[in-house]
């Protein structure tokens, strides 16, 4: 049954694209009459997948909380992999808003990971947040430190990069200190933009309230009332994340994100991100947050490709 608050096509989707979708995974049919939908299959497993699928969609509609496609996709994840260990309605959890885009796309956890980091980043100072490419970890955190810095709670935005992806030390590379580090940088300020857009993001970097940089940058500093994000910060070497930890001053809010299965230095087992995580995890305050692949919220095939990589290093060990 449809309940009379809601629309047939919230639930179905438009152009009834979920319940088709539902039909590629499952072998099922529907029917719809008179606001009641009849889940018709031949086989238990499925039947009872998609009336959960269904009736947990349901329930997020009632929070008046649209789901989106990745959303959609990952509630039908954890059905059809049997991975159950999520208590139904769970996903409820996920309707509060952390911020909402220039555009007005509010932005929401779409998994139980995403969720579960985001209460991390509300009650520690410091978050390590680590998982593969496309899980939000830094998306996040921005959207996030834009809240923190509009709602007052901070003075400032610092977000700092080691700069050694392309294997070049700044000091060779042309140009003054912005055309040096705008390549590395340029994922964090298309973050950036999306909550505040140019002319905003512009007007708070002259004002010194949004810092982009380097962190070599960052020595001998005391940052204070801030909220600091360490991006790509599984190529830090351990004197890096040891001098990034120590400039923490008061009243800020600090998360380093990273992959430890991207580590670009030369000898992985330097990485401070990989290195901080056997000793710093019993400390009030610090919490490290883990993100998987089934976080991954990008076009499905990212992680399935993810899965690959995975699969095919470990053979190689």
């Amino acid at each position: 049954m449809i309940p009379e608050n809601l629309e047939a096509v919230e639930v179905f989707g438009a152009y009834n694209n979920r319940l088709k979708h539902l039909k590629k995974i499952f072998n099922i049919n529907f029917n719809y009459e008179n606001r009641i939908l009849l889940i018709e299959s031949d086989h238990e497993s499925d039947l009872d997948s998609t009336y959960n699928i269904i009736s947990e969609l349901i329930e997020i509609l009632n929070e008046n909380h649209l789901p989106d496609w990745s959303q959609f996709l990952y509630i039908i994840s954890r059905y059809n992999s049997n991975d159950l260990t999520i208590k139904k309605g769970a996903l409820n959890s996920m309707k509060d808003i952390i911020n909402t885009t220039i555009k007005g796309v509010k932005i929401v956890a779409k998994t139980e990971g995403q969720s579960k980091y985001i209460k991390d980043l509300q009650e520690n100072e410091i978050v390590f947040s680590i998982g593969p490419a496309g899980t939000g970890k830094t998306y996040l955190a921005v959207a996030m430190a834009v809240d923190f810095l509009k709602s007052g709670k901070v003075q400032k935005i610092i977000l700092t990069r080691p700069a050694v992806e392309a294997g070049e030390k700044l000091g060779f590379l042309p140009g003054d200190l912005q055309d040096k580090v705008d390549p590395y940088l340029r994922p964090l300020y298309d973050s950036l933009t999306d909550f505040l857009g140019l002319e905003k993001l512009d007007f708070y970097r002259e004002k010194g309230v949004i810092e982009v940089v380097p962190l070599a940058y960052m020595r001998g500093r005391t940052l204070n009332n801030a909220f600091i994000i360490l991006d790509e910060a599984q190529n830090t070497t351990y004197q890096q994340m040891k001098m990034f930890l120590t400039r923490i001053g008061f009243d800020s809010k600090v998360v380093v994100t990273g992959d430890i299965t991207q580590i670009d230095l030369e000898k992985k087992k330097d990485s401070g991100l990989l290195t901080v995580t056997k000793f710093l995890k019993n400390i009030k305050g610090i919490k490290f947050s883990y993100l998987n692949n089934s976080d991954v919220v990008r076009n499905p095939l990212v992680k399935k490709i993810i899965s690959a990589y995975e699969k095919y290093e470990n053979n190689l060990e």
